[in-house]
C-alpha cells in the first residue's frame, strides 16, 4: 500500500476538472467505415491530384513493426484568413485549379514529419511556468545575472542578433563566477533565480566530472546548495513569510515535492503545505493548485467548500485555469453548489478572453455551451461557436481541432461540407497523436477526397491501426473490419478480424458485438462468399457497406 503522502500518480494541474465531464459531451460520429459524407460533388479546390500511387493491398500493411511505421502525417495545410486549416495553403476562391508543387499527401507510414509551416503556439506545461530562468538584470549592472544569460546579452549588444554566437554550456567555472556575483547581491529575486539555475544545471555540471563517483558527489552538493537557497528565501521551512519572493520560493518547492524532481522524494502533503503558504501571499497559481488539492484530495482531505473558495480566489486574480474550472463548476452545479449558469458563463467568457496555449479550455467549453439552447441565459449561436473552436484550435487544443474536422466533414456548426478543411483540422490533431483524429483520417483514406487526397487502402488501415493501438474502441472495430474485408492488408483474415472485434466488444462497442454475433451464426463458407465487400455510394449522403 502506498504511503498516505503518495496516492496515485502526480496531479496534472493543467487538466480539465478532475473526474468531471465537460459541460456537454463532445460530438462523436461513432466511426463506421461507412460514415463518410457523399463525395460525388467535388468541392472547389486550388489543388490537382498529387502524383502518388493509389492505395493497394501490399505487403507493407502486414505489421510486425507497427510502432516504427505509425508516425504522424505530413502536414500540407495552412490557414485561411478565417483561421481554418486548409490543404495546400491556398484559398480555393482566389486561385484556379492548378497543381501545387509543395503539397505532399498525409501518410501514416511516413518516416518523417515534413511541415508546410511550423505549428502555431506550441503547448507548454503550466507547471513549468514558474520555473523558467528569467534573470533580473539592468543596463548598468550584470550582478545576479546567470552566466548563460549574460553571455547572450553580451552577444546581443555586439551583434544585434539573438543566439549569435551561441551561448556556452554551463561549467563549474561559470557557476562559480555566478555564485560570487550572487553573494555580493542583496536582491532576493536574483538569489531565487540563482537557486533555480543551480538546480536546473546541476546534472549537466556534474556530468563534466572525471568519473561517476565524482559526478554523483558533485550533483548532491549542487542540489543541496540550490535547496538551501530556496528554503532560506521561502522563510525557513513551512512558515508564513509574506513577500512575493518568498511566495514564489514556496510555490517552487511545492512544485518540486508534487513532482519529485531534483532528487527530492515526492511528498504530496509537503507540496500542499507549500502551496497553501504561498496562497497566503496572494500567489494566484498557488491558490489554484491549493484548490485542486482540496478538490481531489491530494496531500489533504477532500473539502469541496475549501476547493470552491480557493478557485474563487484564484479566478479573482485572473488565473485562467481557475476561471475556466469555476465556470464549469457553476454551470453544472459541481462540488455541492447549486447550478448558477449565468455566473458560470461569465467566468467562462473571461477564461476565453484570456485563453493561452497552455489553457485554451475556456474557448472550447464556451463553444460547447453555445452549440445548444438548453442552458438558461445562453443563446444558441452556431457561428459564434465555430469561431471559438477555431480560436482554440489555433492555440493547439486537440478537442477543438477534432470538432472542427467533424463539423466540416458533416456540415455541422453552419459549416459547408468541405473535405479539405476537415482533413486539415484532423491532420493537426493527428500530428499530436489524437486517436479520434487518426480514425477520422482512416475513414477519409478509405474513400478518398479527390483531387487532393487520393484513396489509399493501406493508409486507411495504418491510421485505424494507429488509433486502435491507443485503445480506441471504434478504431479496434475498424481494424477488425479491414481484416475481414482484406482492406489494406495482404488478404482477408477472419481470425485477426475476430480478435479486433473482441477487443472492441470488451469496451461495449455495439457494432463489434453485433458483428461477432453474426460471425458466430455464419459458417466459414458463408463468410467466404460475403467477405471483401467494398463501400459503395447510394442515393443518399452516406457510403453504405
Amino acid at each position: 500500500m502506498a504511503p498516505a503522502n503518495m496516492r496515485g500518480p502526480p496531479v496534472d494541474f493543467t487538466a480539465a476538472p478532475h473526474g468531471q465531464a465537460p459541460v456537454h459531451g463532445a460530438y462523436d460520429n461513432g466511426f463506421d467505415p461507412s460514415d463518410r459524407p457523399h463525395l460525388g460533388v467535388r468541392p472547389p479546390t486550388s489543388l490537382q491530384r498529387v502524383g502518388t500511387p493509389q492505395g493497394s493491398r501490399v505487403g507493407s500493411a502486414s505489421h510486425g513493426d507497427n510502432n516504427g511505421r505509425f508516425l504522424a502525417a505530413a502536414s500540407v495545410y495552412s490557414h485561411s484568413s478565417s483561421g481554418d486549416a486548409l490543404v495546400g495553403g491556398h484559398d480555393p476562391q482566389q486561385l484556379p485549379l492548378q497543381p501545387y508543387a509543395g503539397m505532399r499527401p498525409w501518410t501514416a507510414s511516413s518516416r518523417s514529419l515534413p511541415l508546410a509551416a511550423p505549428p502555431h503556439n506550441q503547448q507548454q506545461s503550466l507547471m513549468l511556468s514558474s520555473e523558467r530562468d528569467a534573470p533580473s538584470s539592468s543596463a548598468s549592472s550584470m550582478v545576479g545575472v546567470p552566466p548563460m544569460a549574460a553571455a547572450g546579452a553580451a552577444s546581443l549588444a555586439q551583434t544585434g542578433a539573438p543566439g549569435s554566437p551561441k551561448t556556452p554550456p554551463p561549467t563549474a567555472a561559470s557557476l562559480e563566477a555566478y555564485r560570487v556575483s550572487i553573494k555580493r547581491s542583496n536582491d532576493p529575486e536574483a538569489q531565487l533565480e540563482f537557486a533555480k539555475y543551480v538546480l536546473e544545471h546541476a546534472q549537466g555540471i556534474a556530468d563534466q566530472e572525471r568519473n561517476k563517483k565524482l559526478s554523483n558527489k558533485r550533483y548532491e552538493i549542487l542540489v543541496a546548495e540550490g535547496f538551501k537557497w530556496v528554503k532560506k528565501l521561502a522563510g525557513g521551512g513551512i512558515t508564513v513569510h509574506r513577500t512575493s519572493t518568498a511566495a514564489e520560493a514556496q510555490f517552487f518547492l511545492g512544485t518540486v515535492y508534487s513532482r519529485g524532481t531534483y532528487g527530492a522524494e515526492r511528498d504530496d502533503a509537503k507540496a500542499f503545505s507549500y502551496y497553501q503558504q504561498a496562497s497566503k501571499s496572494q500567489h494566484a497559481e498557488a491558490n489554484y493548485r491549493t484548490a485542486v488539492c482540496y478538490e481531489v484530495g491530494v496531500g489533504i482531505r477532500r473539502d469541496s467548500t475549501r476547493a470552491l473558495q480557493f478557485y474563487r480566489k484564484a479566478a479573482a486574480q485572473s488565473n485562467v485555469p481557475a476561471m475556466y474550472k469555476l465556470g464549469v463548476i457553476l454551470i453544472k452545479g459541481l462540488l455541492g453548489v447549486a447550478p448558477s449558469p449565468r455566473e458560470g458563463i461569465t467566468w467562462l467568457k473571461r477564461a476565453a478572453e484570456n485563453a493561452t496555449p497552455e489553457c485554451p479550455h475556456g474557448l472550447h467549453e464556451l463553444a460547447l455551451c453555445h452549440e445548444t439552447d438548453d442552458i438558461p441565459g445562453v443563446i444558441q449561436d452556431l457561428s459564434y461557436s465555430r469561431e471559438l473552436y477555431i480560436k482554440a484550435g489555433k492555440l493547439g487544443y486537440l478537442p477543438s481541432q477534432v470538432r472542427l474536422g467533424q463539423a466540416y466533414e458533416s456540415g455541422k456548426l453552419d459549416c459547408p461540407i468541405d473535405p479539405r478543411r476537415s482533413i486539415g483540422w484532423y491532420t493537426r490533431a493527428a500530428e499530436k497523436n489524437d486517436p479520434e483524429a487518426e480514425i477520422a483520417l482512416s475513414g477519409w483514406y478509405l474513400t478518398g477526397a479527390e483531387p487532393f487526397l487520393p484513396q489509399n487502402d493501406v493508409e486507411a488501415y495504418l491510421w485505424a491501426r494507429r488509433a486502435a493501438d491507443r485503445g480506441l474502441a471504434k478504431a479496434e472495430y475498424a481494424v477488425g473490419y479491414y481484416y475481414e474485408c482484406g482492406i489494406g492488408v495482404n488478404s482477408p483474415d477472419l481470425n485477426e478480424a475476430r480478435k479486433w472485434y473482441a477487443k472492441a466488444a470488451q469496451k461495449q462497442n455495439r457494432r463489434a458485438i453485433k458483428r461477432l454475433n453474426e460471425l458466430k451464426k455464419m459458417g466459414v463458407d458463408d463468410w467466404m462468399r460475403s467477405k471483401g465487400a467494398r463501400p459503395r455510394h447510394n442515393k443518399g449522403d452516406k457510403l453504405m457497406l
